[in-house]
């Protein structure tokens, strides 16, 4: 079998619903699953399920996917015993934001090998590999697979070639559509558009508290702006959250549309008070 196609020893780090949906594609493939999180998974079909990071960690796999959400991440990798590997590793990690990923696991990866140095031991591996990933997609969008669908990453420090290009196979054997980028990049664009989005749909939420219904004379502006609602609301406040907290293109993109509207309220307010001077002087 050749480095592209052989089947990979995968274990995941949160095993929430995205790294279930996931899971299952790798399993189809043939890959070996290992996964480890907070809740017991330990039915799930095809996947070795362990409570214990320990042991979890002592496990020899080619592949370690961090599926955390964006706000428990720095708490879970800080947690990871690092020095339980048993071979070098390929770090990769599907976070919605990569610039906060990538420096925390360069951080820790970097820590546990100057641990490694200082207690000379002879069974912990040198570095580790990382490549940082975002689908741009998820168990909704992708329940139909997942052609034409974006993958996003960066081979963010790579020296098995072999190793990473066989990870990167999985998705792109379904059809995805590959996209290398560098971190700061993705996070630029994704604050342009997928927070952008959120904060959108978030708005829409405002409206709904407001108790403004649907009406016989919708338009389909209208129509339109409930779907983003209905679609940025199946996700968690938490995902929302992360989006903003830890990907710093986002802060200046709320103070862009907080701008908009204040300068969309003065120009209205403007030919109001335009309006009312034109009748007086009438």
């Amino acid at each position: 079998m050749g480095p592209l196609t052989r089947t990979l020893k995968i274990g995941i780090i949160g095993f929430g619903p995205f790294a279930q949906f996931l899971a299952k594609t790798m399993i189809k493939q043939g890959h070996l699953l290992t996964a480890t999180s907070r809740s017991d998974h330990s039915g799930h079909q095809g996947v070795n399920f362990f409570r214990d990071m320990e042991e979890f960690m002592g496990l020899e796999h080619d592949v370690i996917l961090i599926c955390t959400s964006i706000l428990s991440a720095s708490e879970v990798i800080k947690s990871i015993p690092f020095h339980r590997l048993k071979k070098p590793t390929l770090f990769a990690d599907v976070l919605s934001v990569k610039e906060y990923p990538r420096q925390l696991l360069l951080q820790f990866l970097l820590i546990a090998n100057m641990n490694v140095t200082i207690c000379g031991s002879k069974e912990v591996p040198e570095d580790s590999d990382l490549v940082c990933t975002h689908p741009m997609f998820g168990p909704e969008s992708g329940r139909d697979g997942w052609r034409d669908l974006t993958f996003m990453y960066e081979r963010v420090r790579v020296r098995d070639d072999d190793l990473c290009s066989s990870f990167l196979t999985i998705f792109e054997c379904e059809g995805c559509k590959m996209l290398e980028m560098s971190c700061e990049e993705h996070d630029r664009l994704a604050a342009e558009s997928q927070f952008l989005t959120h904060t959108i749909g978030r708005y829409s939420e405002i409206l709904s508290e407001m108790e403004i219904m649907n009406t016989p004379i919708d338009t389909k502006g209208f129509e339109k702006l409930v779907q983003v609602k209905e679609t940025t609301m199946r996700d968690s406040f938490d995902l929302y959250s992360g989006l903003f907290i830890h990907n710093r293109f986002a802060k200046q993109q709320l103070k862009n549309l907080e701008s908009a509207v204040q300068r969309v309220k003065g120009i209205l307010e403007a030919r109001m008070n335009k309006g009312d001077e034109q009748k007086c002087d009438q």
